[in-house]
């Protein structure tokens, strides 16, 4: 189960260190991009959206069709995202904006109907087989060598869209006046609707905000993941792992967090192979054992 000489050699030769160190991040930041849309929901409007990884997967499937439709990977990218959003504005409107004040086991409930709904609506419109995007074109070059490590241009990318994200959910939720008026109405809705606001258009469009981002993700990721029917299910596992470890409602520490399990499955597939995810579990119950507000999340006091 652990085997510390090949994790050690890894550490010692520059080239094993570069490359497992890459492929953690790439790891961390696509986690990232599917956690930060969890984060904006739940620290806006305090609803766990369990179905966030069918839109991850929605995002892969729509982006994996544009792309054979158009062979642009951009225009894949932003038609993974969009549909995702849209259609999370819809399940916002007419599910979930229904059970916003009822219990956790409800909102489940519907989330995990959605999920199901969605894994046999892919099966009908793209079937069971597995899909794969490949590499796009844009990015079929010669990789950068560094140190003796090889980091492919596609990664390079990845790293740098999930930044920008990251830096401009950031912007938008803590100084735009979409923010502003977002954060009002979750800490009290009816005031803000006083004022002549019409809360629900702001609550659908930061859900369908979250949404896209996960549809990001996905659309980010199908190059280098295989596309199949229930593929949202491991990754809404982890990234419910980021939100708790980072801290419910911070978008810093999903992405501090997404970064430390990214690198701990990177690294943990060479120490330690069959514990990799019993150690990020380990992780999270540490938390929440002596930090349940996670690494930069702020403690609520009752």
């Amino acid at each position: 189960m652990l085997d510390l000489p090949a994790l050690l050699n890894c550490f010692a030769a520059t080239s094993c260190l570069i490359t497992q160190a890459s492929t953690g991040v790439i790891i961390g930041m696509l986690l990232f991009l599917v956690a930060s849309g969890v984060t904006l929901i739940f620290g806006v409007l305090h609803v766990v959206n369990f179905a966030h990884g069918a839109f991850y997967m929605i995002g892969a499937y729509v982006a994996w069709s544009a792309y054979d439709a158009t062979g642009s990977y951009y225009v894949a990218v932003a038609a993974g995202a969009l549909v995702a959003a849209v259609v999370g504005i819809l399940f916002e409107r007419l599910a979930i904006s229904r059970v916003y004040k009822e219990n956790l086991l409800m909102q489940l409930l519907v989330c995990y109907a959605f999920v199901l709904i969605c894994d046999d609506a892919v099966k009908i419109i793209w079937g069971a087989e597995y899909l794969a995007m490949g590499i796009p074109a844009e990015f079929r070059v010669p990789p950068f060598r560094f140190a003796g490590g090889v980091i492919p241009p596609f990664y390079i990318f990845l790293v740098c869209a999930a930044l920008a994200v990251a830096f401009a959910s950031l912007m938008l939720i803590r100084y735009s006046h979409f923010g502003k008026i977002v954060r009002a109405a979750a800490q009290n809705a009816t005031m803000v609707s006083v004022l002549g606001i019409r809360v629900p258009i702001y609550f659908a469009a930061l859900f369908g905000l979250g949404c896209a981002l996960a549809g990001m993700a996905g659309a980010l990721a199908a190059p280098v993941r295989s596309l199949t029917p229930g593929m949202g299910l491991s990754i809404l596992i982890d990234s419910f792992i980021v939100t708790v470890i980072g801290g419910m409602g911070s978008i810093p520490g999903a992405l501090l967090a997404a970064l430390v399990l990214g690198l701990t499955r990177s690294f943990g597939s060479l120490g330690f192979p069959l514990f990799v995810d019993g150690a990020t579990f380990t992780m999270m119950v540490a938390i929440l054992v002596f930090r349940p507000q996670g690494l930069l999340g702020e403690r609520v006091t009752r």
